[in-house]
């Protein structure tokens, strides 16, 4: 098999400490280094010698759902949510949307507030593991809190943000506080002109 066709972890685009206070290095080291790493480890033992290894990371998404093939999708599916994670935050952020995302967040929720405390009771409404997701549709934008794995790519969805809720996440800064690990990092490290960049 040639390796270069291996689905590979993306580096960070910042330093494990960066984050921090709002996500601690110990936290980032785990999340990234270990749960992110192990999905890429699994993606590529489920996926040898499949079709899938012939496919981006985002077919393979949406086929391995498709199919209900959940090892490969479980591992596909959590390999993808944690780049746009990772992608999404920057230290310091850029604290607030603007522009054609702030309009329609407006538009969609009423204002920036009420989006917020949405996207929070949408993240704190997800039981046991998933993820919560800022979703585009129809010109209009949207909440959606997925379990596990699952997220907008594979129920044919565009996703601008998403925030983990698995335990991983954030139970070594927040214990079982999760809204308190929501609203912090919207807050503080949400990217908000990477977000805006995600419309179309």
């Amino acid at each position: 098999m040639n390796d270069t066709k291996k689905f590979v972890l993306p580096a960070l685009p910042y330093n494990p400490n960066d984050l921090s206070p709002t996500i601690s290095s110990q936290t980032v080291d785990l999340h990234y280094g270990k749960h992110h790493q192990a999905y890429f480890n699994m993606l590529n033992t489920f996926a040898e010698g499949t079709k899938f290894m012939d496919m981006d990371l985002d077919e393979v998404v949406v086929k391995s759902f498709e199919e209900d093939n959940k090892k490969v999708f479980n591992n596909a599916g959590q390999a993808w949510n944690h780049i746009l994670y990772w992608d999404q935050m920057k230290p310091g952020g850029s604290n607030a949307p603007s522009g054609k995302l702030l309009e329609k967040i407006n538009e969609s929720f009423g204002d920036y507030e009420t989006f917020k405390t949405n996207f929070t009771q949408q993240a704190v409404g997800v039981f046991g593991s998933g993820w919560a997701w800022l979703i585009e549709k129809d010109g209009k934008l949207d909440l959606r809190g997925l379990p596990n794995a699952e997220n907008p790519l594979a129920h044919g969805e565009h996703a601008l943000m998403g925030i983990d809720v698995w335990e991983h996440a954030y139970y070594l800064d927040y214990k079982n506080v999760r809204p308190d690990y929501v609203k912090a990092v919207l807050d503080n490290l949400i990217n908000w002109d990477f977000v805006a960049d995600r419309l179309r």
